[in-house]
């Protein structure tokens, strides 16, 4: 049985199972497309896992790198249409298993040093994408804010250990409404503790 019909509360749905995630996000997609104003489904994730060196911009590990193809496997029949990532190495790695099977070429939204106006950035670059499903790959610190500029809620600060969390907003223009569900791919991260422990900032 699906779960409250995602009303336009704001409140993030969870979902652990992909299997359910698929399911809720194939009823979305087939709504949308019967719908007069189709929705925007934007899929957003951290870069997966990094190394430590060098410190300004260092590359995946290999679990990394396995994430990023079990991103890819976990949407390969999502529909996604466009990428945005940062410049940073990280990111676009996360993306590309992606983009190329899907034959995309992401779009470079810069990190900068300014995570509000980056977060903007992103946003305003979404809604140029009206209509279509998007995966966006951040950063620790940029996730959160990305989601808030797309007019979703609030989340928990995303840990340095966390690779694995993956959030979708539904953007519909007819109603002004938001829907976030909050899903998870690729082996699984360490739970969530608050506040965040590691040493380490989030990027």
């Amino acid at each position: 049985m699906m779960p409250a019909r995602l009303s336009s509360s704001l409140s993030p749905m969870r979902f652990r199972s992909p299997l359910v995630f698929g399911l809720l996000l194939g009823v979305l997609c087939l709504r949308d497309a019967s719908a007069q104003h189709a929705s925007t489904v934007v899929i957003v994730v951290r870069h997966a896992d990094k190394d430590t060196i060098p410190k300004d911009d260092p590359p995946l590990t290999p679990a990394g790198v396995t994430r990023a193809k079990a991103l890819a496997a976990a949407l390969a029949d999502a529909g996604v249409e466009a990428v945005i990532t940062t410049e940073l190495i990280r990111s676009r790695a996360t993306a590309r298993p992606l983009a190329e099977a899907q034959r995309l070429t992401p779009t470079t939204v810069p990190h900068g040093a300014d995570i509000a106006r980056h977060a903007q950035a992103v946003a305003a670059a979404v809604r140029r994408l009206h209509g279509k499903t998007v995966l966006v790959v951040g950063h620790g610190e940029t996730v959160g804010p990305i989601i808030q500029a797309l007019g979703g809620p609030a989340i928990p600060e995303v840990c340095a250990y966390e690779y694995s969390n993956l959030y979708t907003l539904v953007l519909d223009e007819s109603d002004k409404a938001v829907r976030l569900i909050h899903s998870s791919y690729g082996a699984p991260s360490p739970p969530h503790a608050s506040p965040c422990t590691a040493r380490m900032t989030p990027r």
